[in-house]
């Protein structure tokens, strides 16, 4: 599944991690002891959507300042917000991560990834082959409209909420409460559990 990935450079992003977050990353590691935990959402509906997932784990673990802590198992999810049938579904997973960088830093590092992977943001709620999405950082709330935390949506994303609380059941999304008791409070219609299909953590 990955082997296209293992076989040359680990890294299948096309862009290096600019410089100055790069210098982010070194600086932090002097000076912070306690890296902080983010929760992140990973969407594929085109293309070979499991070696996309994939592809981006492993791309993240190769990012200074970035440890994967936990994978998800991979859900498989009706579009969101699109007349049925007009587009594939999509596989979804969620990752837990330990990182040094900052919030602004790691979401550039996620554009980066979807970028590699020749994400379009032509339309909201378009077909993609990669979507990269901060859940949450830390027990950070904030409303910048560049990067909102936690993401204002994924209280009511079953595509989210159940794939972290297989992960970590006991997580909280700050400023929500316990994912377990935000997963009871939303339909799960249109999200099954993919068993057969395996996501791993980076080697």
């Amino acid at each position: 599944m990955t082997a296209s990935f293992t076989a040359g450079h680990s890294d299948p992003t096309v862009q290096p991690v600019p410089a100055s977050v790069v210098a982010q990353v070194d600086a932090a590691d002097t000076t912070l002891h306690n890296p902080k935990r983010a929760v992140i959402s990973l969407g594929s509906n085109l293309g070979n959507r499991l070696e996309t997932l994939q592809g981006a784990i492993d791309a993240l673990e190769d990012t200074p300042g970035v440890r994967i802590k936990g994978v998800s198992p991979v859900y498989e999810t009706e579009p969101w917000g699109v007349e049925p049938g007009s587009q594939p579904s999509y596989f979804n997973a969620v990752v837990v991560l330990k990182t040094t960088l900052p919030p602004s830093s790691l979401l550039e590092r996620a554009h980066a990834v979807e970028e590699a992977f020749h994400r379009v943001r032509d339309e909201r709620w378009g077909a993609r082959t990669l979507d990269v999405d901060i859940v949450a950082y830390a027990d950070v709330v904030d409303d910048d409209p560049h990067l909102t935390l936690p993401h204002p949506r994924a209280h009511e994303r079953a595509f989210v909420l159940a794939p972290w609380h297989d992960v970590d059941p006991d997580a909280l999304l700050p400023g929500r409460g316990p994912v377990a008791d935000l997963l009871d409070g939303v339909t799960r219609a249109g999200v099954t559990p993919r068993g057969d299909l395996e996501l791993h953590l980076p080697q």
